[in-house]
């Protein structure tokens, strides 16, 4: 009888070792994606003038990289703001499914300067942990320290997408530099979107692994999903506005995130357009005249002192028509 169990508590052992070796393996290559390669080119999309960027995140040991893109570089009225674009999980400055150059490209003509710069451990940028929105928000800051040290008197928007869109809001809570923020398909929290959707990312059953791997990965890391929570930043965004963008076929990071989110901001200048049908950050790609119409007027409307603040917009778009 003692042997029968001795051998079912090395099988008990041994099959909890696999379990969590396996949630340990999966965990550490979803916080280390490989990075897509830089593979187009702004001169692709018609920009001709621009500058390779180098600053450090606020961690001080991390480089990032990117691009600065000037409007009057290009032949355009400068209106005194830069938006930074920031990207998401897995992606980098160029957010190809997009792809971000060619919004760019049409924020460029409405007179804002561009920065496009690729987050830790993505595109040619240092680092090899991705903590999705928690160290990220250094690289964020960093880069608004950089526009406000080598273009001074520059105003700060922010559009985010995913992951990016997450860590926008939460930078944007902190950080009243930013004036605006733009937010295409962000979570509502991490640690609750993990707890959902986490099956969605390992391929493992949630039973488990879900637990094991939101148990162990943070103590390995040190970096704790719960601590990042883009709906207190909601709270702490007002009065300046906020535009959010999300497709209603979004299966990813479904459009309740964002409808939550609305809900925690409560100020009349966050606003939510749901775009019918489309998917994880495919709303700019499905329908890209009207996106770049929304986000234009929305800033023309909201920013003070903007050379378009006066000229009449949209209705409004808590409750936007069906794009067509």
């Amino acid at each position: 009888m003692s042997t029968v169990l001795f051998i079912a508590a090395v099988v008990i052992v041994l099959a909890v070792g696999v379990v969590t070796g396996i949630a340990l393996t999966v965990g550490w290559r979803l916080t280390h994606p490989p990075r897509k390669p830089i593979s187009m080119q702004l001169e692709d999309f018609g920009i001709l003038h621009y500058q390779t960027v180098l600053f450090p995140s606020r961690d001080q040991d991390v480089l990032l990289t990117g691009w600065y893109i000037s409007a009057e570089e290009n032949h355009a009225a400068s209106n005194g703001y830069t938006i930074i674009f920031a990207h998401g999980y897995g992606q980098n400055r160029l957010e190809p499914h997009l792809p971000a150059p060619s919004l760019a490209k049409r924020m460029l003509m409405a007179g804002y300067d561009i920065l496009m710069f690729d987050f830790r451990n993505s595109g040619l940028s240092e680092g090899s942990l991705t903590t999705v929105g928690l160290h990220e928000q250094r690289d964020l800051l960093a880069a608004i320290d950089y526009v406000q040290q080598h273009h001074a008197g520059q105003q700060i928007v922010l559009i985010g997408f995913s992951m990016g869109a997450a860590t926008s809001l939460l930078v944007a809570g902190k950080d009243h530099r930013v004036r605006a923020v733009i937010a295409d398909s962000p979570f509502y929290s991490l640690w609750d979107y993990l707890k959902e959707n986490l099956p969605h990312w390992t391929g493992l059953p949630r039973i488990p692994f879900t637990a094991i791997i939101l148990t162990l990965m943070p103590l390995v890391l040190r970096a704790n999903p719960r601590n990042v929570q883009p709906y207190r930043a909601m709270k702490w965004l007002a009065p300046r506005p906020v535009l959010l963008i999300h497709g209603t076929g979004d299966e990813t990071v479904p459009c309740e995130n964002s409808r939550r989110l609305l809900e925690a901001a409560d100020h009349p200048d966050a606003e939510l357009w749901l775009v019918p049908g489309t998917g994880h950050v495919r709303s700019f790609t499905a329908f890209p005249e009207e996106y770049s119409r929304r986000v234009l007027s929305f800033l023309a409307e909201k920013l003070p002192d903007h050379p378009g603040q006066r000229e009449e917009v949209g209705a409004d778009r808590r409750k936007a028509p069906s794009s067509q």
